[in-house]
């Protein structure tokens, strides 16, 4: 009797979890036309405590949907423009000389880091000390300066924009930092039809101001309740043959791995698969983790962890191609 009216309470708690979510997207809606899916993933991230990177040419509303996110989101909010002479403390802060009492004594002040959402725009275009700094703050939730560590707010997501590489005055990101990033999202240009909405709403003049759709302690409970959503053995069995498939020299990857990819995902990949796959549950209402959601994140989580090689880049095979095929070769086990 307890075990039913547990499961009961989870799916009341998925229920309103999904109520929550369809009037955040309402929201967001009254702005930003179009992209949901982008969304989506943003907020699984959230939910998951994870971090995103958008990639997409200027001009997409990447901007424009993180301020919308986080407005709807009532979370504290800060954008930090990534330039090429922006140095580590302009971000985490820096301690300053002042006055106690009479003494002369350094104080912290905090950086743009200490706010609950992170728009950290066009990343690459500064250098690698200041995406150090960065980095320290996605992992840690944490900054130090002077040897003093300083918490950072919770909860705490980046949403990292970025211009296609191939763009100039870019700094290619490391590895070690995109593998902090739970889902690199490519932003797309709009359909025919969203494009003639957009154009006609910017003809309307500002946009209205949005309402909080979810405070930050809700954004805290949804965090909790994700946490319990149920992965059965079978999907972290799938889970775990998704990632080693994607290894050269693994008894699990494929032929075309092995002829194609430089390396593959580690771990890491695997533990973001499965929390953003309770949260694509949790956020559907469901209290179990399906094929469906490990699929629709498999791209977005593996895309910046799959280095394809000389031939791969030779032959125009890009890394979504290997982890496209990678899904089709890789069978669901049986529950």
């Amino acid at each position: 009797m307890a075990d039913a009216q547990s499961k009961d309470e989870l799916l009341n708690q998925l229920a309103g979890l999904r109520r929550d979510v369809n009037a955040l997207m309402d929201e967001v809606a009254k702005v930003i036309i179009g992209q949901e899916d982008v969304l989506k993933l943003m907020l699984a991230a959230c939910f998951s405590r994870g971090h995103c990177l958008l990639v997409g040419v200027p001009g997409l509303a990447k901007t424009s949907m993180v301020k919308a996110l986080s407005g709807a989101l009532d979370l504290p909010f800060k954008r930090i423009q990534f330039t090429p002479d922006l140095m580590p403390s302009d971000i985490t802060g820096t301690e300053v000389l002042g006055d106690d009492e009479g003494r002369r004594v350094f104080r912290f002040v905090p950086g743009p880091l200490f706010a609950s959402v992170i728009l950290a725009d066009e990343i690459n275009r500064t250098p690698p000390k200041t995406q150090a700094a960065l980095l320290e703050a996605m992992q840690e939730r944490q900054v130090t300066v002077a040897n003093q560590s300083h918490m950072l707010p919770d909860p705490f997501l980046v949403i990292a924009t970025q211009n296609p590489i191939e763009q100039e005055g870019t700094y290619e990101l490391p590895e070690a930092q995109l593998d902090r990033f739970m889902v690199q999202i490519e932003v797309n240009y709009p359909s025919l039809q969203e494009e003639e909405m957009v154009l006609s709403r910017a003809s309307l003049g500002p946009s209205i101001p949005l309402k909080p759709a979810l405070t930050g302690e809700r954004v805290r409970e949804i965090q909790h309740l994700i946490a319990g959503v149920h992965c059965s053995n079978y999907m972290v069995s799938y889970v775990a043959r998704l990632i080693r498939a994607t290894r050269p020299g693994d008894p699990f990857a494929p032929a075309f791995v092995n002829e194609l990819v430089e390396w593959g995902a580690g771990p890491r990949a695997g533990q973001f698969l499965i929390h953003g796959g309770k949260a694509l549950a949790a956020m559907d209402g469901r209290p179990t983790v399906s094929p469906a959601d490990i699929q629709a994140l498999a791209i977005p989580v593996l895309r910046h962890r799959v280095a394809t090689n000389f031939q791969a880049q030779a032959d125009g095979v890009s890394s979504v191609d290997i982890v496209t095929r990678v899904i089709d070769a890789t069978p669901i086990p049986k529950g």
